[in-house]
């Protein structure tokens, strides 16, 4: 609880995945990949609860065995690659309110393919959207690229600049994906798209790594071996 409101933490962890097989559990630095999440969010000073949203059994106990509340399997229609994951978080926060009578503020949501995200960068961005009353924040990181020189690729033959310099100063940011955090309300719901949050939280390359591809993996594993050493 953060200024008297309560923060539903949800991480969506289906069995299916599209590059990576078992992608939220594969083993990163010797752990699956789902622990760094459950910890960052059970490390939180102002996370009241941290749900997993899953489709499998096997999910299921580990979350738990992390200890961390798994109160129903996902519906299959919402554990497909078609499935939004608005649609995930809408249901976990009716099966709260109309099951177990349990009604939350904001609902924060944590996807396992960050894993270097910080408890304390989470905790920074709830003090954030509270603080600015706003109705939504995501996080976002710079990309390390100079907008004026990204191109569109045509015919094989044709590239067009799709920024100048004026446009766009220095620096661009790119979602992340590491820290979504909503108002429950009525301006949640099946419409809603996440990555059009309107408050920002900045991150740095580091914590930003977003776990999509094997070399994703890799990378990750680097930093993580690098802040061992």
């Amino acid at each position: 609880m953060y200024k008297e409101k309560k923060f539903l933490c949800v991480i969506p962890a289906r069995k299916g995945s599209k590059r990576i097989k078992w992608k939220n559990i594969v083993p990163l630095a010797g752990k699956p990949l789902l622990e760094y999440t459950i910890e960052c969010a059970k490390k939180s000073i102002y996370v009241d609860r941290v749900i997993v949203s899953t489709d499998s059994y096997f999910i299921k106990k580990l979350a738990q065995q992390n200890g961390v509340d798994v109160p129903f399997l996902r519906p299959r229609n919402l554990a497909t690659d078609e499935a939004k994951t608005i649609d995930v978080l809408l249901h976990t926060i009716e099966y709260c309110e109309n099951i177990e009578n349990q009604k939350y503020d904001y609902i924060v949501l944590l996807q396992n393919t960050s894993p270097l995200r910080k408890t304390w960068q989470v905790d920074e961005a709830i003090e954030k959207i509270v603080n600015n009353d706003f109705e939504s924040l995501v996080s976002i990181s710079a990309l390390k690229v100079r907008p004026e020189l990204m191109r569109k690729f045509y015919d094989d033959k044709n590239i067009i600049p799709i920024f100048n310099e004026k446009e766009t100063g220095n620096l661009l940011y790119r979602v992340n994906g590491a820290i979504y955090i909503n108002k429950i309300n009525k301006n949640l719901n099946k419409n809603t798209i996440l990555a059009n949050n309107n408050l920002a939280y900045i991150m740095d390359k580091k914590t930003s790594v977003d776990i999509d591809t094997i070399e994703d993996i890799e990378i990750a594993e680097y930093y993580l071996e690098t802040k061992k050493g």
